[in-house]
């Protein structure tokens, strides 16, 4: 998530506190939505979200630090990551019947048979719930989720499991904001 966190206080005051390291990318969207008007501010939250890899676990926490109410910067981060993995589920899901609705299936060399066949692996041991909740740990959602629908898995069940990850993470993200302030202040 944040790699650079500098918890100094430069004049004491919460104002100048300090949280993300200068230049960073994290501190450029940060200062991107800060220089927003203020009754916009939300918008440039709910766009953070949709961006893989800062989505709903560092799009609050950025809201949170430009002064929206964690509520606030929750939905909207929330928001952002939802509407952004369901274009792509959907969109995915398109492709797929597209792709597939008169293709002969294709000879696999012995190599691609043993991925699929590990990839196959994990989403069955997992299920679309497990890849869903545990995913963004290894990739963003909206890289996950049309993977799964790729897979065959069910795009509407993709949807609602990705909704309810999303929404976990970014409390998690809301409780690590608090968390950080709290230290930092």
């Amino acid at each position: 998530m944040i790699n650079a966190l500098s918890l100094s206080m430069t004049a004491g005051t919460p104002d100048d506190l300090n949280l993300v390291q200068e230049g960073s990318w994290i501190s450029q969207l940060q200062n991107w939505v800060d220089g927003l008007p203020e009754a916009l501010q939300w918008l440039g939250v709910v766009a953070i979200g949709a961006v893989p890899f800062i989505e709903s676990y560092s799009g609050p926490f950025i809201g949170m630090i430009v002064g929206l109410p964690w509520w606030v910067a929750l939905i909207c981060g929330v928001l952002g990551n939802a509407a952004a993995v369901a274009i792509l589920i959907y969109g995915a899901h398109g492709i797929r019947s597209a792709v597939t609705k008169n293709a002969e299936p294709k000879e696999l060399s012995e190599k691609q048979i043993a991925r699929r066949a590990k990839i196959k692996k994990y989403f069955d041991r997992f299920g679309v719930p497990g890849v869903a909740i545990l995913g963004p740990f290894a990739l963003p959602s909206q890289f996950t989720a049309p993977l799964m629908v790729s897979f065959g898995a069910n795009r509407h069940l993709v949807m609602i499991w990705m909704a309810v990850s999303i929404v976990l993470w970014g409390l998690l993200s809301v409780g690590l904001g608090f968390a950080f302030l709290y230290l930092a202040g």
